[in-house]
């Protein structure tokens, strides 16, 4: 602990000689005292992004204690202390105009608020607060340019930072001339060479790793430009197949095939079309040999299998969301005394990006940060808003679900159980298995970590011989 005793120095002088007088202040409690040359920071040649500027040391006092002094001008202190409105207020009593430090300030400013997609405000507002309150690292560029980055920021950080272009033709980086992983963290004081590609685009694997907002939105844009292109090409597709074959079906209809096919919906059977993942000609034989479920005067199968599947869904949301309770995070700290309820408008699950509303009761009620109501509550009432978040300590697991679709085979409940319980070292919870004609649907219960080991379950059991889909259980 090196702030058990601080002191603060304020001084009255302004501008360029308020920075001198800074430093001159350092070079007088230095002499007097041992300086812990690890411990100097100087946030006046290089303020942090939101504007702070202050100079840091911690000396060593004739008893052996550790004291952290702070040295800034009374400018520099009103911008510490009162936040970044105080420095317009202090330039209009002092008569004095713009600074360069504001400037940046600003530009930081506009890019955080540069966000292409409407229904991400609370992420932004998450994002905001972590590049607002990060510790900062300091990089350079090939030329030699200073880039300041927050801590945990990687080469793809660094490329977006330099032009949104650079990031997204990002194919590969250097640190102090040799070459590393786009995921590796940067130190301050590296020296980083981005390399480019035309022909390189964003990757998803991307979100797993980069932390400021402008990457993090590049990317997430990138990434939902590509799925709604598909998409909306994998419906041409089927178009011009259904009216090369002169079939006609209604979207009813048509939801009820995809159904059938055991997809989620109509928009992920798009999606898979238009990606090259399933054949609409496949789609069409199926609806010529089979038609749409539905009809007569008591439920047809697809109705009763819709009535089960939302009964193993609500079973499977009362259990995810009665064992991550201990793991809610309200404001960075594991709560344990406050009432929190989840928000029944978007259920919420372990490993969903989610954010707190206070209610008039005091309940913090859990959603998910694309939920429809987002947008609405943050605009209206910021105030009652509070950071939400799953923990990530390694002894905490959360139950997920997935649900397996395929072509029935021998052997199949084996190789997934093996993959699951072997290969990935991950527990099961429950499995329920059902098959028809032919077609293989499971539903498996199993205990992550969070959001990484989900993804790595899904990617290995897609690769399971038979195994035509694998999907996060959701409503």
């Amino acid at each position: 602990i090196y702030d058990l005793f601080a002191i603060r120095v304020v001084l009255k002088s302004e501008g360029r000689k308020g920075k001198e007088d800074c430093w001159r202040v350092y070079s007088v409690v230095s002499d007097l005292y041992r300086p812990m040359p690890e411990r100097f920071r100087d946030f006046i040649s290089v303020p942090k992004s939101n504007g702070y500027q202050s100079l840091h040391t911690t000396v060593v006092d004739p008893d052996g204690r550790k004291v952290e002094v702070q040295i800034r001008t009374q400018e520099m202190h009103e911008i510490a202390e009162r936040g970044v409105a105080a420095h317009w207020k202090y330039k209009e009593d002092t008569g004095g105009g713009g600074d360069e430090e504001m400037d940046q300030f600003l530009d930081w400013v506009r890019d955080l608020l540069d966000n292409p997609e409407a229904d991400e405000a609370t992420e932004f507002v998450r994002e905001f607060r972590l590049n607002l309150y990060d510790e900062e690292i300091y990089v350079f560029t090939p030329q030699g340019d200073l880039l300041t980055l927050p801590s945990g920021a990687t080469p793809v950080d660094f490329a977006f930072k330099v032009h949104t272009e650079v990031g997204m033709q990002c194919i590969g980086a250097k640190v102090g001339g040799k070459m590393v992983p786009l995921s590796q963290e940067l130190k301050s004081g590296d020296q980083v060479e981005i390399i480019t590609s035309k022909k390189q685009s964003p990757s998803e694997d991307w979100m797993n790793f980069v932390v400021t907002h402008k990457a993090r939105s590049r990317v997430r844009h990138w990434i939902n430009r590509e799925r709604r292109e598909a998409t909306e090409g994998g419906r041409e597709r089927w178009e011009k197949a259904a009216a090369d074959a002169g079939l006609e079906i209604s979207d009813q209809d048509l939801q009820g095939a995809a159904h059938e096919l055991k997809f989620p919906d109509l928009q992920q059977m798009f999606y898979e079309i238009g990606s090259g993942l399933f054949d609409p000609e496949e789609l069409v034989e199926h609806i010529r040999s089979e038609g749409p479920q539905g009809g007569g005067d008591g439920p047809a199968d697809g109705e009763e299998d819709e009535e089960a599947l939302r009964l193993r869904y609500e079973k499977f949301l009362d259990t995810a969301q009665e064992t991550a309770q201990p793991a809610l995070k309200v404001d960075g700290e594991l709560q344990t005394d406050l009432a929190t309820k989840y928000a029944n408008c978007c259920n919420p699950i372990p490993g969903d990006e989610v954010f707190g509303f206070i209610s008039k009761t005091g309940t913090i009620n859990v959603h998910r940060t694309g939920c429809r109501n987002a947008t609405h509550l943050l605009s209206t009432q910021p105030d009652r808003i509070v950071p939400v978040e799953w923990s990530r300590q390694k002894d905490v697991q959360f139950v997920a679900a997935l649900r397996v679709m395929g072509k029935d085979r021998k052997g199949l409940v084996r190789d997934l159980t093996k993959v699951i319980s072997n290969t990935l070292d991950t527990d099961i919870r429950s499995i329920t298995v059902d098959t028809d004609d032919g077609i293989f649907e499971c539903t498996l219960m199993i205990y992550v970590t969070g959001l990484d080991h989900l993804r790595r379950v899904i990617e290995r059991l897609r690769r399971v011989d038979a195994v035509h889909g694998v999907y996060r259980f959701e409503e």
